[in-house]
């Protein structure tokens, strides 16, 4: 069966994707081949995450390979917080699409709403001696980064710009005057959070809403030594006996019967097919409200797993009511 897609931006994105976050070096490279190479076309990245060129490695010998178009292919990047600086953001993406050896993003996100020093020595993640964030002292505003992504669309760099964990009165800013509108949000979602008010303003904009970390990142070192295996919860495997699927599958699906993209992160070979074969079946209506209903038994509004709170102290941490 064909993978359906959703409107983000000018373009088509396929709902299931590869996330290559926390995939080490060595092996993101052959997980990335093995996904196109498996009927995936859509991948996400970022720069942060560090393994980039080994990506556009990658990608180059696929695409060489000619099985899989470029232009068959949606791949999304993001803009770090040390480049969020106006005079930063060009040559990030351009570094960025180096990197990934190709000619033009598909998306590309600010990949959190939070400038960070750009100069400092302790590089991506500037931290003082007490742990807690750097801010850009430039102090740049959300409409100033914005109109540097907004021109990469016109230079051609980008098909399609969005943001990433921003909160709704951070996307309201941008919205309210912006020239190219965010094509998409992607943020944490899974039945432990699955950020219900963030989704229906998504779909109240024409905003794509893309699910990272839809499995609830089991095995992360990010996860609260607190929070429970979705793998093992009853609702879910309840769920997944019903339909004769994995736990997995039905967590990928939760998110696609919501009408959102996902980006499962895998590197074995056998899961990364698992996860794309999410197309033979559906959750009924009351089979979405049950999983929904899992973040009930947590406190509000539910376990995030990338809380990143190391950078609470920032100004325009999204997530203040949470620490």
């Amino acid at each position: 069966m064909t993978m359906p897609t959703i409107q983000c931006g000018v373009s088509d994105m396929p709902v299931v994707g590869l996330g290559t976050w926390q995939s080490d070096p060595g092996v993101v490279g052959t997980a990335v081949e093995h996904a196109l190479n498996n009927n995936y076309k859509h991948i996400d990245c970022a720069a942060v995450y560090c393994n980039e060129v080994e990506v556009g490695a990658a990608f180059n010998k696929v695409f060489s390979a000619g099985k899989v178009k470029r232009e068959e292919a949606s791949i999304t990047s993001k803009l770090w917080c040390t480049n969020q600086r106006p005079d930063k953001v060009g040559p990030a993406c351009v570094k960025t699409l180096s990197d990934l050896q190709l000619d033009y993003l598909d998306l590309y996100l600010i990949h959190w709403p939070m400038h960070l020093h750009p100069e400092h020595e302790k590089g991506i993640f500037p931290l003082d001696a007490e742990g807690k964030a750097i801010p850009d002292p430039s102090n740049p505003s959300f409409g100033d980064v914005w109109a540097e992504m907004q021109k990469l669309v016109d230079e051609g760099k980008c098909k399609n710009i969005g943001l990433s964990n921003f909160n709704i009165e951070q996307i309201e800013s941008i919205v309210t005057d912006c020239r190219i509108k965010p094509a998409c949000l992607q943020v944490e979602s899974h039945p432990q959070l699955p950020n219900l008010e963030l989704l229906e303003y998504c779909k109240k904009n024409g905003i794509a809403f893309v699910a990272y970390s839809p499995l609830g990142n089991p095995g992360s070192k990010f996860r609260r030594p607190e929070q429970k295996n979705l793998f093992e919860d009853e609702v879910v495997k309840g769920i997944a006996e019903a339909h004769n699927v994995t736990p997995g599958q039905v967590l990928i699906r939760y998110q696609v019967d919501k009408g959102n993209a996902v980006i499962p992160k895998s590197v074995t070979p056998s899961r990364i097919v698992e996860n794309l074969a999410v197309t033979g079946f559906s959750l009924t209506s009351d089979e979405v409200d049950k999983l929904s209903d899992i973040s009930k038994a947590f406190p509000a509004p539910g376990y995030r797993t990338c809380g990143v709170k190391h950078f609470g102290g920032h100004p325009n941490y999204p997530f203040k009511s949470e620490l």
